[in-house]
């Protein structure tokens, strides 16, 4: 829709000031339909929904350390509930980290706020990486076991290629994030850290898990799928 409203080659969609409201195409679309003080109302716009996903994104991140806590995953310090059933030290804590985005103000806006970013970045992709890795011996473990893919209630239609493909174009992305820095003479060692700083705050936390909580690669013989002989067993071919 917009545009249909304003052509490509409209002179102010050129300028480059990123901080400068008025130079959106939003607000260029307000001010030809005539609506005074558009860049304010966009102002406002931007500021609700950065407001409205800062509420949501505090909400999930500390209902989620509170589960890990009540299940073991995490310190049982943030399990602890208030009177009134609010995880508070799970909410301090994910509001102190999270306040750490202030800190773009005071150190620069290319350095704390790329950090934060390529640490929330990398996490997406080691998740995705760990899901087809997971997909992937979950698939392998039921057929080694004899069980029927039939009593899924979704099969990848694509597997074993769509998820070996997943794996690889995300693992590509995770480890070509940055290669420049690599080819440079001398390395930007700065830069490869900032980059791939969600790796190794990735691996600091397994190992940790590990070390505290012990766990073990389990084998394909070792693996059981009591839901899967469940349904086999209801539907009479055990």
């Amino acid at each position: 829709m917009i545009s249909l409203i304003i052509p490509y080659t409209a002179p102010r969609l050129l300028k480059n000031e990123l901080t400068d409201i008025s130079v959106s195409p939003f607000t260029l679309v307000f001010e030809r339909a005539g609506l005074l003080s558009a860049a304010a109302v966009m102002n406002a716009v931007v500021l609700t929904t950065v407001l409205s996903a800062g509420n949501s994104g505090l909400y999930a991140a500390t209902r989620m350390l509170y589960v890990l806590a009540t299940e073991g995953k995490a310190p049982r310090f943030f399990a602890r509930l208030s009177a009134s059933g609010v995880p508070r030290r799970a909410l301090i804590a994910v509001t102190a980290i999270a306040a750490l985005c202030f800190l773009t103000s005071i150190y620069g806006k290319d350095t704390v706020y790329l950090w934060l970013i390529n640490t929330s970045g990398m996490g997406g992709f080691l998740c995705w990486l760990g899901i087809a890795v997971c997909h992937w011996r979950f698939r392998r473990g039921l057929a080694y076991h004899g069980f029927d893919t039939s009593i899924l209630p979704y099969r990848a239609k694509f597997f074993p290629l769509g998820t070996a493909l997943a794996f690889v174009i995300c693992l590509t992305v995770t480890l070509g994030q940055n290669y420049e820095a690599f080819l440079k003479d001398p390395v930007d060692w700065q830069g490869i850290l900032a980059t791939y700083i969600g790796i190794f705050i990735f691996a600091g936390v397994w190992i940790g898990y590990r070390l505290v909580l012990g766990g073990r690669f389990v084998p394909y013989a070792e693996m059981r799928f009591p839901e899967a002989e469940k349904f086999e067993k209801e539907a009479g071919k055990r």
